[in-house]
């Protein structure tokens, strides 16, 4: 068990933490940080200095009534179904892969992949915002034709981890899928 610091493609720190439950078995987990209070905070008075300047120009109580209501609602969604705490990695090498996402809310959405229809782990990269970003991808077979590929399965989406750690991450998954 280690822990390191990272980076994602925007520069922010992320932290890989990985466990070496035996030779077949290793688990990653990429931590984003939590919540900025400062950021909620600059959102939530600009929304309401906003809504006050209306209310102030119309003398209409909704505005501000919706305004609260609005950036209320906008944080319970961001927080349950944007903001990712953590993803994680699991791969077993008789088993398969087993993909989760957890998000600030404590909702967690898991993904499970079977070892036989599993035809590598790659490194890929694309194109993101004027700039050549690195990601994480399972290859995933067809089943009518195990040499081709029917879908590729990106690994951590949300965190967006730079290529160091990704290179980390694919050298363990490959000494796994070697043994299996």
């Amino acid at each position: 068990m280690a822990d390191d610091e990272f980076t994602d493609i925007h520069g922010k720190p992320l932290s890989l933490e990985y466990r070496f439950h035996s030779s077949f078995c290793r688990e990653f987990i990429v931590s984003a940080p939590k919540v900025s209070l400062l950021k909620v905070m600059v959102y939530t008075c600009t929304v309401w200095l906003f809504a006050y300047a209306v209310f102030f120009v119309t003398e209409n109580t909704a505005v501000l009534s919706a305004a609260i209501l609005v950036t209320l609602v906008g944080m319970m969604l961001h927080i349950h179904f944007i903001k990712i705490d953590h993803e994680t990695l699991l791969i077993i090498g008789s088993l398969g892969i087993q993909v989760s996402a957890s998000y600030a809310s404590g909702r967690e959405s898991t993904t499970f992949i079977e070892m036989s229809r599993i035809k590598d782990i790659v490194i890929n990269e694309a194109i993101y915002m004027q700039r050549v970003i690195y990601y994480l991808c399972i290859l995933v077979k067809e089943p009518a034709n195990p040499d081709s590929v029917s879908n590729v399965v990106p690994l951590f989406q949300s965190s967006k981890p730079r290529l160091n750690c990704l290179i980390k991450v694919y050298r363990s998954c490959q000494e796994i899928l070697g043994q299996s």
